[in-house]
């Protein structure tokens, strides 16, 4: 039998986080069922991008139209969306729907979100879910019941150690995109208690919001646009501390890849984070100014506080594999009678 994937997301070489999981996700079957035939499906706006890298030998690329002949029998949504023509099995992925709970973006987008989530939702055959977290908001917001949901987290990717490292710099950093749900105003306000020596380093690309949470950034401030990925191996390698103090999280890949480089983090106690972080991290209350600034003023004045926190940090990020994300997606295809 045929396996569809919806690969839109994978294509082009500035992923964010729903990118790399589709990118993993979609390697990662393909290459550990080497005699099972593959088809990745892409939106028109992305189909030219996708020809700039091959595809593996057991996959075929196709377009994604609403009126498709070719229609597989088994086909994945790797981003909580559904085409509008309908296979035998379907499998939807739900990262998050924050967009559904606050006020994370415009009216237009909100209404078309949810519209698609819902189709998908009563669409979907099996829907996973990246965390327990958001399981519970698609079973309570979408309806689904708990027969038809698997939770898959993400995995992450252990760096390869360096001889002679350099010593870790005066950094703060945060990874992802700068919008009103990772609340960097905060973030900004608690750094403030560093000596002057210290620097925040805001790695992502601008979102909904970002004006009115840059608005008190000074030069102590460094706003990096989006980094690939050479770029922020780096920034992980020279940071000294990794703070992620967001609203609302399906998932946090960031803190994993902080931990997976042996950065102490410093995270929020909301959503999927405590869940995804364990007993790795510092968690605070993300509305708590003060809170943010005296254990950031802690972690930095305490090194061996910090050099615990790295220990358990690697050894958390360990748990996590794309190999068994991968593994327990196929599982879901098997349930469904791939």
């Amino acid at each position: 039998m045929s396996i569809a994937l919806d690969a839109t997301y994978s294509a082009g070489s500035q992923l964010t986080g729903v990118g790399v999981y589709c990118r993993e996700i979609l390697h990662g079957l393909t290459s550990a069922h080497p005699d099972q035939k593959f088809q990745w499906f892409y939106r028109p706006h992305r189909l030219l991008r996708s020809l700039e890298t091959p595809v593996p030998r057991n996959c075929k690329r196709r377009l994604l139209l609403d009126g498709w002949p070719a229609r597989p029998k088994l086909f994945h949504g790797l981003n909580q969306r559904l085409p509008k023509w309908r296979p035998p099995r379907s499998v939807t992925t739900f990262h998050d729907l924050f967009v559904m709970t606050g006020e994370y973006s415009s009216p237009e987008f909100r209404e078309r979100f949810t519209q698609q989530a819902h189709e998908a939702a009563r669409s979907s055959d099996m829907i996973i879910t990246v965390s327990q977290f958001t399981a519970e908001q698609v079973h309570r917001l979408l309806h689904v019941g708990w027969d038809r949901l698997r939770v898959v987290h993400h995995g992450v990717k252990i760096p390869t150690s360096r001889h002679n490292e350099p010593p870790r710099e005066r950094i703060v950093l945060h990874v992802g995109a700068i919008q009103a749900r990772k609340n960097i105003a905060r973030l900004i306000e608690a750094f403030r208690i560093l000596p002057k020596d210290w620097k925040l380093v805001l790695a992502g690309s601008t979102g909904y919001g970002a004006e009115r949470e840059l608005s008190k950034a000074d030069e102590r401030v460094q706003i990096t646009g989006f980094v690939n990925k050479h770029q922020l191996d780096n920034l992980y390698r020279r940071a000294s501390v990794f703070v992620f103090p967001s609203l609302d999280e399906g998932f946090g890949m960031p803190v994993l890849e902080a931990m997976a480089y042996q950065v102490p983090v410093i995270a929020s106690n909301a959503s999927a984070l405590p869940e995804v972080c364990g007993d790795a991290a510092i968690l605070v209350d993300p509305l708590n100014t003060d809170q943010i600034a005296v254990e950031l003023d802690r972690l930095v004045g305490e090194p061996q506080h910090a050099e615990k926190l790295r220990l358990r940090g690697l050894e958390r990020a360990r748990q996590f594999t794309w190999g068994t994300a991968v593994a327990k997606t196929w599982d879901v295809y098997c349930e469904l009678g791939c």
